[in-house]
């Protein structure tokens, strides 16, 4: 079938529009969340002055988790989780199962909300996840209401999720690069376009109203910050092997928590609660430090804490990440595995220069922040622009890249393919031909598609 270049050019610049209008509304979004998380996350904190912190802790994170469970099973059930799972799917070509998946301002404002009330109340989980698909959920609402070439609605989706993400990250490079490496596998001139100029005008609206939650500036301040000489080299092989595993370890627990509260038989607003009241309890036994999880989160990218605070953070975010996940919660993976991978590469940049005086732990935990996260969602090259970006030091390019590589090569052999997908599986929604489709491709024969004339032309 012919198309009219006119009518295709006109849709082009309707979803260029739609990109940029979309990368301003993702950062706002971003904005919406922060400010919100930072409001309950405050009430949270000065509640603990008030009430003993063993009641106030659990009482908060059940109560909080709960209401948005709630909010969710009875307004928008698709608003589980991050959501990236879902936009694979509305991503999915022509034939798959997008039907299936619900994107709407009902189910993107249920999202903001529930992120809002679960990691406000002390979950493990994170919100950049959940700013991705809200991103990619407005760009779908605003293809319908300005109807552009279905051809380039695909890329319009794709455009606000890059918005999403580098508005969480103030980081429009990886925006751009998780679209290509994740979402659509594809580099055609208008994927770029779109996905480039969403997500500049997000990170850019972010970065003006300071919606960006990795707040890097003061550990870069010091002209030592980042170091990397040679002899780094063994040790950083062995930060990517070990984070290579554990990523892989990571992985299988959450499918694991997920099966396991399905076997449970109980409703979303309980397993959310009962996840809630879990990561309370559980924070209100340790020191304060861990209290204020962003507090925490800075402290151990700075690799400076002590060696048992990071074994214990790495072990307490582990476990936390685990349940908040398995219950469904509304909320992402990102900043997990970036806190993850910084206590673990602090740890070992820290054993390294107790034992042999060598290393960086700064540089280990930045290096150990790209490869956690590159392993757990099998995305190296958007994992190295992430942190890159949040940091704009050349001195980590190379560490990074090293640790990014051996990671994510390990990881592929403890839990291959993406966690994504795994989680569309046990959602019931498979990235799979239908029935008509299959049986309509099947009755195709490769002469009646392929082209005969050749159009090389001899000079």
């Amino acid at each position: 079938m012919l198309t009219n270049p006119t009518t295709e050019a006109a849709s082009r610049r309707v979803a260029l529009i739609e990109a940029g209008s979309i990368g301003l509304v993702s950062g706002l979004a971003a904005f919406a969340l922060k400010q919100g998380i930072g409001w309950l996350g405050g009430v949270r904190m000065r509640g603990v002055t008030l009430m003993p912190p063993w009641l106030w802790l659990p009482l908060v994170g059940m109560v909080g988790a709960g209401l948005a469970g709630w909010m969710i099973a009875a307004i928008a059930p698709q608003a589980t989780g991050s959501g990236l799972p879902y936009i694979k799917v509305a991503l999915a070509p022509r034939g798959l199962t997008q039907s299936k998946v619900v994107m709407n301002l009902r189910t993107a404002l249920v999202k903001l909300v529930a992120t809002i009330a679960v990691v406000g109340s002390g979950s493990a989980l994170g919100r950049q996840g959940p700013t991705v698909y809200v991103g990619a959920t407005l760009a779908a609402v605003m293809t319908r209401w300005f109807p552009t070439s279905p051809s380039f609605r695909r890329q319009t989706i794709a455009a606000g999720a890059a918005a999403g993400l580098a508005a969480g990250f103030n980081a429009p490079l990886a925006g751009v690069l998780f679209v290509i490496e994740e979402l659509l596998h594809d580099m055609s001139s208008l994927t770029l376009e779109t996905a480039i100029l969403a997500s500049f005008i997000g990170a850019v609206v972010s970065r003006i109203l300071g919606g960006s939650t990795w707040n890097l500036e003061a550990v870069m301040a010091s002209p030592l910050a980042v170091t990397f000489t040679a002899i780094d080299i063994p040790f950083l092989l062995l930060l990517g092997i070990l984070t290579g595993i554990i990523s892989g370890w990571f992985n299988r627990s959450i499918i694991a928590s997920l099966e396991f509260n399905r076997r449970l038989q109980l409703n979303l607003p309980c397993r959310m609660a009962i996840a809630g009241g879990l990561s309370g309890a559980i924070i209100c036994v340790l020191p304060v430090t861990f209290h204020d999880s962003t507090g925490l989160r800075e402290l151990l990218t700075t690799g400076k804490a002590e060696v048992g605070v990071l074994a214990l953070a790495f072990v307490v975010k582990f476990v936390m990440t685990a349940i908040a996940a398995g219950s469904g919660a509304s909320g992402g993976l990102f900043s997990p595995a970036l806190t993850l991978g910084a206590a673990l590469g602090a740890l070992v940049g820290s054993w390294s220069v107790a034992w042999f005086g060598l290393g960086n732990p700064t540089t280990y935990a930045l290096a150990g922040m790209g490869g956690f996260f590159g392993a757990v969602a099998k995305t190296p090259i958007t994992a190295i622009a992430i942190v890159f970006e949040m940091t704009m030091d050349f001195n980590l390019v190379l560490p990074l890249m090293i640790v990014v590589v051996v990671s994510y090569v390990v990881a592929e052999q403890i839990s291959s393919g993406s966690l994504y997908d795994r989680l569309l599986d046990l959602s019931g929604l498979k990235l799979e031909l239908d029935q008509q489709e299959r049986e309509h491709l099947g009755a195709i024969l490769a002469g009646e598609v392929m082209q005969k004339q050749d159009r090389y032309t001899p000079p």
